[in-house]
């Protein structure tokens, strides 16, 4: 689930930035061979989260793009909180990438909670 979720998240990222999804590009961005990358893009086919058209790319079925929406959502929740107890953005994106996928709903919902008191407060 987690790769699936970076993967979607990161192409709505580059279809945003850049206007089109390449595996090149993926793979540049994720560190990974691009003989990785067609094969989970295959399985996120498989599983209706994206579409490939020949030359065009890869773009994000309406599942696909409902949880890259999800996925984003989540992970700029745990930036901001992580940046609310005093971290610095690097160090904050980069634990967020880990905790995102493993934080259960329960956890994200007190992190919200707080977030809005300390709003409150200000």
């Amino acid at each position: 689930m987690a790769v699936a979720e970076d993967y979607v998240e990161l192409v709505a990222d580059l279809l945003r930035e850049e206007g089109e999804a390449r595996s090149v590009d993926i793979a540049r961005r994720m560190g990974v061979a691009q003989a990785t990358v067609a094969a989970t893009v295959t399985r996120l086919q498989r599983d209706g989260l994206v579409a490939t058209k020949p030359y065009r790319g890869i773009f994000l079925t309406e599942a696909g793009q409902a949880m890259a929406s999800a996925a984003r959502e989540r992970h700029e929740l745990v930036v901001r909180f992580f940046l609310t107890l005093g971290l610095d953005r690097a160090t904050a994106e980069a634990d967020a990438e880990g905790v995102e996928h493993h934080v259960s709903e329960a956890t994200l919902e007190a992190f919200a909670r707080f977030l809005a008191e300390r709003k409150d407060m200000a």
